[in-house]
């Protein structure tokens, strides 16, 4: 049973990301060196490569339980109520002891360390979303009753998040659950009732926007939005860490400019080894470091729509489909914006990018999608033989086998 259960895990996907998550510690401590010293006043060059090797091994742990629990649990309803429970009251509360980091209060406080909850929100929204629409299978032809309830729980968590304000991370949240629903197998006439009302929302809503617009529509985020059309007429402002991401990735060419000898990184470019790693990357290690982070992503989010699409049991499936586009999701987001094709969110690289709470979250994300994927290779591979076996009729399988 055990070797059995071992022989059905996709290892190839355990690799890659294995060999992701190292070659994004390496990557941050050679983005953050100097950042540590000149900008934060550490004395140790090494002081955030130290904590993300803590982040890491505190990921491999959650990646290695969240592999071996069986999936199928997560399904009860105590822990669906619990998972809303605790996203609505850490989102609520963040309007009120949250701590403001780069004008957005989406980080709580403790200690030294500090924890993102939206990155718990966003696991589970996937986890809540599939679990119910399994549930709902039979009646998803019903709107009221098999599509419209859940939605409320995922709107009403990508608004909190948004009001942080967070919008990168709400649109993730937003553009994830709904992967998750156009994935159930509803007919297209609910899709379409979807929308439909999803316009009306916003026509709704849009007097309170205009008459929040001061509110909502402040200097700083205007800005981001006008440096993000025009980055060198603003070159010197918010318009700088575009600027600067640009020269990092033209100076990288093919080859790059070594492991370690980054100029942007010494003082050019803000958060170097956290939402703009890429370029770091790309400047140092030129188009062969680019292509490995992005086929290894590729490769994680084609492994879990091939999951999803394998996996007979609807609650799997969506969470294979779940995981895997929030993860393509986010890498879009983070190299858009390092790119200069959106405007930046502030979205880290997924497995690359410095930060624990997103490291361990993605971590356990993918724990999921291996157990799902173990789930239904071991089905697929040794129950469907079993019951093969267990078809024959009787009088053939006592039928003694002759050496020939």
């Amino acid at each position: 049973m055990i070797k059995k259960v071992v022989k059905s895990y996709d290892y190839p996907l355990a690799v890659v990301y294995i060999l992701l998550t190292i070659f994004g510690v390496i990557m941050v401590y050679s983005a953050s060196m100097v950042t540590s010293i000149q900008v934060y006043g550490y004395d140790d060059p090494s002081f955030f490569f130290n904590k993300q090797i803590v982040n890491l091994v505190i990921s491999y742990i959650a990646f290695l339980f969240a592999a071996i629990f069986p999936y199928k649990i997560l399904k009860s309803n105590k822990i669906l109520v619990t998972i809303v429970a605790i996203s609505l009251v850490t989102l609520i509360g963040l309007q009120f002891i949250g701590s403001n980091i780069n004008n957005a209060t989406s980080w709580i406080q403790m200690g030294t360390r500090s924890f993102q909850p939206s990155e718990f929100v966003k696991l589970g929204i996937i986890i809540y979303l599939a679990a119910v629409y399994a549930k709902k299978q039979t009646y998803l032809d019903n709107f009221n009753k098999g599509v419209a309830p859940p939605i409320l729980f995922l709107v009403l968590a990508s608004f909190l998040t948004a009001i942080q304000p967070d919008f990168g991370t709400a649109f993730i949240i937003f553009a994830t659950g709904a992967i998750i629903i156009f994935c159930t197998g509803m007919n297209w006439k609910n899709i379409f009732r979807l929308i439909i009302t999803g316009v009306i929302m916003v026509v709704i809503f849009s007097p309170i926007i205009l008459w929040k617009k001061d509110v909502i529509f402040t200097e700083n985020r205007l800005n981001r939005i006008y440096s993000y059309l025009d980055p060198f007429k603003y070159e010197l402002g918010d318009g700088l860490q575009l600027v600067n991401s640009y020269v990092a990735i033209g100076s990288g060419g093919w080859k790059g400019l070594g492991l370690g000898k980054s100029i942007q990184k010494l003082g050019y470019l803000p958060e170097a080894h956290t939402d703009f790693i890429m370029a770091i990357i790309a400047e140092e290690l030129g188009v062969f470091g680019v292509s490995f982070v992005l086929f290894s992503l590729c490769f994680i989010v084609l492994k879990g729509i091939h999951i999803g699409l394998k996996t007979k049991d609807p609650f799997g499936s969506l969470l294979a489909f779940g995981i895997s586009g929030m993860i393509g999701i986010q890498t879009f987001i983070n190299l858009g914006g390092v790119s200069g094709l959106i405007p930046i969110t502030g979205v880290p690289l997924p497995f690359v990018s410095y930060g624990g709470s997103s490291l361990l979250f993605l971590s356990v994300s993918l724990g999921i999608l291996m157990n799902v994927g173990m789930f239904a290779n071991y089905e697929r591979m040794f129950l469907h033989s079993e019951r093969k076996i267990e078809e024959i009729p009787n009088h053939i399988r006592s039928i003694p086998s002759v050496d020939r």
